[in-house]
């Protein structure tokens, strides 16, 4: 392979990265306040997908609107999602509410089935993101470049809400004790339920773009991108948001440097991401940047 390749791959690892990072986000802030792995948050990517491409191809609406009304209805999803499926079972034990996101995420899936019909649709490529670049060699699409500036831009403003606002302060405050931020006077539901609209808004941003880049959608599209992106969130550390950033680079990454380099095991591209869960589980559990994490009961 010559530099020139190398640098185009590279380009691509770093555009599918972007991706499983921002999902992998919803995963990891999730599970950081309430404990919990949200299954369907994949699906509620493939909501995001849908909404924007009905809003484009239906309702007319100029592209850039139709992804802001899909990434706010999809956040409202989420927050319908919490308080109808997990916030009752917020007391009951683990197993029930991982059973309840498992079912939740079926639920997405048939629903979708059943409304949006099982024929995969060609999702609306804008065209400013559907240009042909040559950059000295390396050929690219536009979508290659804006979809981690755009990415690193809702990552940024992620951090600066999680770090910098009293909302982020309290994220954090019941990520580190439900029980004492509980008695101190936080709204300990309305914390969580913003979580789940963060993170389901994420995650329909992630959604769109992964449609921009593989543009054709269905109700099962949010299966394998949502697993990859768990993989991604326990490669890091789980519950650190950082980690989450870190795992899903660098699971993009590894992924599209292994096929490039080794082609003849292109059709093990999925495995090679279970073998990297498989092995931190095995070797490090708490991933990268992760710490131990007290249990709570």
């Amino acid at each position: 392979m010559g530099f020139v390749d190398l640098l185009q791959q590279l380009a691509n690892g770093v555009s599918l990265g972007s991706l499983y990072a921002l999902v992998a986000i919803g995963y990891t802030m999730v599970y950081g306040i309430i404990r919990l792995i949200n299954f369907a948050h994949g699906d509620v990517m493939m909501v995001g997908c849908y909404l924007a491409y009905f809003g484009v191809l239906m309702f007319h609406m100029p592209w850039q609107i139709s992804w802001i009304v899909a990434i706010g209805l999809t956040s409202l999803l989420g927050v319908s999602i919490y308080v109808g499926a997990y916030r009752p079972l917020r007391r009951a034990p683990r197993i029930s509410a991982l059973i309840t996101a498992i079912g939740v995420s079926f639920l997405l899936e048939s629903l979708g089935l059943v409304i949006f019909g099982g024929r995969p649709k060609a999702f609306p490529r804008p065209p400013i993101l559907d240009i042909g670049l040559n950059l000295k060699g390396v050929y690219i699409m536009s979508f290659t470049i804006w979809i981690p500036v755009i990415a690193g831009v809702l990552l940024l403003c992620l951090v600066f809400l999680v770090y910098k606002t009293k909302v982020g302060m309290a994220m954090r405050a019941v990520a580190t004790d439900m029980e004492t931020t509980s008695l101190m006077g936080v709204n300990i539901d309305r914390v969580i339920a913003i979580t789940f609209a963060v993170g389901s808004a994420l995650a329909a941003a992630g959604g769109i773009m992964w449609a921009i880049r593989f543009p054709q959608i269905n109700p099962y599209m949010g299966i394998m991108p949502g697993l990859k992106a768990f993989i991604a969130a326990v490669f890091g550390g789980i519950g650190n948001i950082f980690g989450a950033m870190l795992g899903g680079f660098l699971l993009g990454m590894i992924e599209i440097l292994v096929v490039a380099f080794m082609p003849h095991i292109a059709g093990y591209r999925d495995a090679i991401a279970f073998a990297i869960l498989i092995a931190v589980l095995l070797f490090k559990p708490t991933g990268l940047l992760g710490e131990p994490l007290r249990e709570k009961v």
